[in-house]
């Protein structure tokens, strides 16, 4: 009479194990949507610096230099980047190609639909720099990358992808 009614429950202990089963499958999956995700943003930012490469080809041919930035301060790269899309803006060549990009990196300033900024997918706006007396004599594009912070190590150079 003991031992008549075994109880079939689930103990505490099982509990526990099966969470803990569930948090670390939970962890994984989120780790990797956010790197496919972040790859997914590295290509179409790798896709942009393409384009807008084309673009200031195109410009060259026409004006014979590229629009001038030789301030290296991504403080200012906001105006940076408007500088350079009004310049390309300004050859025809130029601006077709630019009228290829995402419209989601596009963002127009109000009341002036000439003066764009130009975005990564992380919303940071991108930078250009441009002195012919330093360095590659090609323009370079940077994204702040992942992390919305300019000068860290996540950050994309038209130049070679991630700077460091």
């Amino acid at each position: 009479m003991a031992d008549c009614h075994h109880r079939r429950a689930v103990t505490l202990i099982e509990m526990l194990v099966v969470l803990g089963i569930i948090a670390v499958l939970a962890a994984v999956v989120v780790t990797l949507t956010r790197r496919v995700d972040n790859q997914s943003k590295e290509k179409a930012v790798d896709s942009a610096f393409t384009l807008l490469s084309t673009s200031l080809r195109e410009y060259y041919e026409l004006r014979g230099e590229f629009p001038l930035q030789t301030e290296r301060n991504s403080a200012n790269a906001l105006a940076h980047i408007e500088l350079m899309m009004q310049e390309l803006r300004s050859v025809p060549e130029s601006r077709r190609v630019l009228d290829q990009l995402d419209p989601g990196l596009v963002r127009s300033q109000e009341g002036l639909a000439e003066v764009s900024e130009l975005r990564d997918p992380w919303g940071t706006v991108l930078d250009y720099f441009y002195d012919p007396g330093v360095g590659d004599s090609f323009p370079e594009l940077i994204s702040a990358g992942p992390d919305k912070r300019f000068g860290t190590a996540d950050d994309i150079s038209s130049k070679g992808g991630r700077k460091i």
